[in-house]
């Protein structure tokens, strides 16, 4: 057995003289088999296709993965896919397969229509409200034309100009009474 002091650099052994270099694994060494591996109770081997996707201390990641598609059918398809795309697709089939637990109809594609409901119920929401805007800002409007009307005629014998008018520019929009009163209706009722 050899011993070696790491302070001086020497080893003592029977062959005095020789040295050996620290052996280099080409693959990462595995101390504890993968969670695939684990869980379907086989040796996790060094070139194991399912261990960088699926690490000892993540075993519910591949516990809901083979609940839905199977051990196989996961090695079949990560073995076809080149391997910059392996770590996406065992995404992929996670949230998949989450989603099919979740949801045993309609798995990903439940999700997907009620994210989609809630978007188009939220641009209704938005357009009512710049509708709504729209109203009030017409509101305003109308209101300080009939207000700049007032005035102009209580002082038409002074020949003032209403300044609100000026900074409101043109509002030739509203030509007779009737619509001014109703802009005042909502359009929602």
């Amino acid at each position: 057995m050899e011993c070696s002091d790491k302070t001086s650099g020497t080893s003592s052994s029977s062959s005095a003289g020789m040295m050996t270099p620290p052996p280099s694994p080409p693959w990462p060494v595995i101390l504890t088999p993968c969670a695939a591996c684990k869980i379907l109770r086989r040796r996790c081997v060094d070139k194991c296709v399912l261990a960088p996707y699926f690490p000892p201390t993540e075993p519910l990641k591949f516990t809901i993965a083979h609940r839905v598609f199977g051990a196989s059918n996961i090695i079949k398809m990560l073995q076809e896919l080149p391997e910059d795309q392996r770590a996406d697709a065992v995404n992929s089939m996670v949230y998949e397969a989450n989603a099919r637990i979740r949801d045993p109809v309609y798995g990903c594609a439940g999700a997907i229509c009620q994210l989609q409901k809630q978007i188009s119920e939220l641009q209704a929401e938005l357009a009512k409200a710049q509708v709504e805007m729209l109203n009030v800002q017409c509101q305003n409007t109308n209101l300080v034309s009939l207000i700049c009307r007032e005035m102009s005629q209580n002082q038409e014998n002074n020949g003032s100009v209403c300044p609100d008018q000026q900074t409101y520019g043109n509002t030739s929009l509203f030509l007779d009474d009737n619509s001014v009163y109703a802009s005042w209706e909502p359009l929602w009722t």
